[in-house]
């Protein structure tokens, strides 16, 4: 009796409600307290492999590239099991158009090395990002009593943001340029996801087990029924 009372009790809090991400457009994460943050993945270098002026010409030209910020930035490191899964599939496309059966034994063979070899080495891949923030707050010329009932109230900041959304968007688009050139003096290369990564990026991290076996549609393949 008490299993059937509960089986008829539907949730009335959905998952998202526990996210701090309100939406994903424009190439941004907006989340419920109205904070815009834009992410750029960022290319790595072989620090230990450099020669000891190479190092310290790195170590100095991070440090200039620190002062240079006038705003706070985080960067985030991603350790990911090595997918092979693209790679799989082109074997077993080139594995159809042969003739050869002696050549489809080897792909075969070759594939479940591949396989065992993730496997059993435990392969990582790691990816490197810079998220750049803005808040509305920022742009507000209102006193201390403004500001503080922003922050009680942060439903008149996200208010605020669908009216002058554009204009956050442009502020933050300045500091997303101004962090992508004076990184580049370090030789690196930076790339602001779109809105796409952007879903799949979190998608992966809040479901990392689930995300393996359960790939994330294109975002212009999804349909929304109103």
């Amino acid at each position: 009796m008490q299993s059937q009372k509960l089986a008829g009790i539907k949730p009335r809090q959905s998952t998202q409600m526990f996210l701090d991400i309100a939406e994903i457009k424009n190439d941004t994460v907006i989340l419920k307290d109205g904070t815009l943050r834009a992410v750029m993945m960022v290319s790595s270098i072989n620090f230990a492999l450099k020669s000891e002026e190479e190092q310290e010409a790195i170590v100095s030209g991070y440090v200039t590239f620190l002062n240079y910020l006038d705003f706070p930035i985080q960067i985030m490191i991603q350790s990911r099991r090595l997918d092979i899964d693209n790679y799989l599939k082109r074997l077993e496309e080139a594995e159809r158009d042969l003739t050869n059966d002696l050549l489809k034994r080897q792909i075969l063979d070759y594939k479940g090395y591949i396989k065992e070899l993730i496997e059993l080495g435990d392969i990582m891949t790691k990816n490197f990002f810079i998220v750049v923030p803005f808040s509305p707050m920022e742009a507000r010329s209102s006193g201390f009593w403004g500001r503080l009932a922003s922050v009680l109230s942060p439903t008149k900041i996200i208010q605020l943001k669908d009216e002058k959304l554009n204009k956050f968007l442009h502020e933050l688009n300045q500091r997303v340029e101004h962090v992508r050139m004076n990184i580049s003096s370090l030789g690196l290369t930076t790339v602001r996801l779109d809105t796409q990564s952007l879903i799949e990026l979190y998608y992966n991290v809040y479901n990392p087990i689930v995300s393996q076996t359960q790939k994330l549609a294109n975002l212009q393949n999804l349909r929304v029924d109103e």
